[in-house]
């Protein structure tokens, strides 16, 4: 499996997959618009020349970005994709000189196991302000804030140990 830069002809598979979840409601959905338009910001895991995974890194402020629609393939969970398309955006964010990644998430267990740490939502004001005001989950949001510290010490991504 290979992740490399999002393309407008994957928007179509990307937007799929994405709803697959959302249609669980495990995450919002993103229309082709949105997808299009936000294009620069997200990769794709690609399997035998398909989609299988796809998240994209969303800069909200100086010092925080925001992971968002992460989404791997049914068939092809398990295999370290996510963990790699995660992996590969921290270390996006670390050359951008962003301290904190942010994801809303119903998936703990996974963030945590990178590294994220649980965080209470009114601590991030530039993603509420941002976003999490127009959602129509903003009265009664049920994902859990977490965040990743990329100037931590021994940071983890891209598979390897960021310099202190």
């Amino acid at each position: 499996m290979q992740i490399r830069q999002a393309t407008v002809k994957d928007v179509p598979e990307m937007q799929q997959l994405i709803q697959h979840y959302a249609d669980m409601g495990l995450m919002l959905p993103r229309s082709a618009k949105s997808l299009y338009e936000n294009l620069q910001c997200f990769v794709v895991g690609t399997s035998e020349g398909r989609i299988v995974g796809t998240a994209g890194l969303h800069i909200l402020w100086q010092d925080l970005a925001e992971i968002r629609s992460l989404a791997v393939h049914p068939e092809t969970q398990g295999q370290g994709l996510g963990r790699r398309i995660v992996q590969h955006l921290l270390g996006t964010a670390a050359a951008l000189g962003i301290d904190q990644v942010l994801s809303l998430t119903y998936q703990t267990g996974f963030f945590a196991k990178l590294g994220f740490e649980v965080v209470e939502k009114h601590t991030l004001p530039h993603k509420i302000w941002k976003d999490c005001l127009y959602c129509k989950k903003y009265d009664h949001c049920d994902e859990t804030a977490m965040v990743y510290y990329t100037q931590q010490p021994h940071a983890v991504y891209i598979g390897q140990v960021a310099e202190a």
